[in-house]
Parts: structure tokens; C-alpha cells; sequence
């Protein structure tokens, strides 16, 4: 989305694109139960004011320094607030394991810093990316949990994504015209997007929130050996760096499970 000319609307279309993909999924699923339509109103809300948050950072700054930073606060942030909320306990080697993602996820944003300065305004609306990325982390970890249904329930946040971005952003442009001007982006993306949200809450059904959401974000390492081995970007000490010290968390966090 950060190489689109007009992000904005490219996120909104690959949402549209995600609930559409939602609703023949919510016919046969049927509705989440009762008890899930609090998280999923909370973890839509929350979702708007992460997606403005961050398309103001990537106006800002690089995406690979607001990505990176946004999700270590986040992964920062889940940890305590899982045990305050959830009631979750966690051991000294899954400390130890989030601690390891949250440096690697500095790292890469260190490896990106010569981009362009993370200037003050632009800090303020990654850190605020963050804080909303771990709010609403744990508003569907609990929802997801009272749904009965990981399908229902990610279908039913997709389609209300989709519906408050577009109402709060693009009402002037009708929504197939806007998937239609995207579809390159959009397309994939939203397929990528709903798989991947998918499998993370069947995942928070199953397993502690915190382990789960670092070891989600360390995409931001595995989008750097991408870039490295296909895009032929050089490696450098900050990224080798990062690579290691994920590799690394990742046992921490299987042994602490």
C-alpha cells in the first residue's frame, strides 16, 4: 500500500475486496455468537484509527521504518496488557522470546533509518500505530475466543472494516469503481490479507496472545530476506543483525508455549 500513489484508496479497496470475499463465507458460517459483537465493534473502531494513523506515518516517513517501529510497539504493548486483560502468564523464556522480536523489529527500522529521518510528527503517528495495532490485537484474541467460530468471526470484521473505511473516506466513489481502479493491488492483497487474519485468530483460539502476535510480526524479518535474496537489496550489519536475534526468539517462544 506505501508504493501506491493514492494509499488510501488502495487500502480501502483491498478491504472491499476482503469482505466480499467475507460475505458467501458469513451465509454459510452464520452469524458470531452474541457474545463476540462487542470485540468485533471494538476491533473495527480501533482498526480505523490504525489504518489512518499509519497511512499518516507512510506520508511522513519510509515504510521501512514506520512498519517495523509500529509493530515492536505493539508487540511491546500486547505483552503486558494480555496479562492484565486476558489473564495470561508468561514465562521468563516467552519474555524472553518478545523481548528478542521487539529488538529485531528495531533493527530492521535502524537498517532503513538513511530512507529518510523519522522526524518527530512522524514518531508520534507510528507510536500511535502501534497503540491501536495492540488494542485491537487483544480486542479480537478475545473476541475470536467467544465467536465459536474463527470463520463467523474474521468474516464479520472484515465486512465492518471494509464498510467503516469506506463510509468514513470514499463515499464519493462507488466501491466497485474503486476496487476496479485497484484490482492490481487490491486483488492479491485482500486474498493475502483475509488467509493471513484467518489463520492468526485460529491461532489466538488455540495459544497465549503474546507469543502469537510477536511471532506474527516477525513478517517485517521475513520481508527483509525477501528483499535481500529476490530483490537483491545487500544485507548490511543492522539487518544480518536483526535476522539473527529472530532467529533466535523463535525457539524461545516454541519452549515457552
Amino acid at each position: 500500500m506505501k508504493a501506491s500513489e493514492r494509499a488510501p484508496q488502495a487500502m480501502a479497496a483491498q478491504m472491499l475486496v476482503a469482505a466480499a470475499i467475507s460475505v458467501p463465507i458469513l451465509l454459510v458460517t452464520g452469524l458470531p455468537a452474541v457474545g463476540a459483537w462487542k470485540w468485533i465493534a471494538a476491533s473495527t473502531l480501533i482498526n480505523l484509527l490504525a489504518v489512518r494513523a499509519l497511512l499518516r506515518a507512510y506520508e511522513l516517513a519510509g515504510f521501512g521504518l514506520v512498519y517495523p517501529i509500529g509493530r515492536a510497539v505493539s508487540v511491546l504493548l500486547v505483552a503486558p496488557l494480555s496479562v492484565w486483560l486476558a489473564g495470561e502468564r508468561l514465562g521468563p523464556a516467552l519474555l524472553g522470546g518478545i523481548g528478542l522480536i521487539v529488538v529485531s523489529l528495531g533493527l530492521v527500522g535502524m537498517s532503513a533509518r538513511h530512507d529518510r529521518n523519522l522526524q518527530p510528527r512522524a514518531l508520534a503517528w507510528t507510536l500511535a500505530s502501534g497503540v491501536a495495532i495492540a488494542c485491537y490485537v487483544l480486542a479480537d484474541a478475545q473476541g475470536v475466543r467467544q465467536s465459536g467460530s474463527t470463520l463467523a468471526y474474521a468474516s464479520a470484521v472484515s465486512i465492518g472494516n471494509a464498510l467503516i473505511v469506506y463510509l468514513s473516506q470514499h463515499r464519493a466513489i462507488a466501491p466497485w469503481r474503486l476496487v476496479r481502479e485497484h484490482w492490481r493491488v487490491a486483488v492479491p492483497c485482500g486474498l493475502a490479507s483475509s488467509v493471513s487474519y484467518f489463520l492468526i485468530l485460529w491461532v489466538w483460539r488455540q495459544a497465549p496472545i503474546a507469543p502469537a502476535s510477536a511471532l506474527r510480526d516477525t513478517s517485517a524479518i521475513f520481508a527483509l530476506l525477501i528483499a535481500v535474496l529476490w530483490m537483491k537489496e545487500s544485507l548490511g550489519g543492522w539487518r544480518l543483525a536483526a535476522l539473527l536475534i529472530a532467529a533466535a526468539a523463535i525457539p524461545l517462544l516454541r519452549l515457552g508455549a
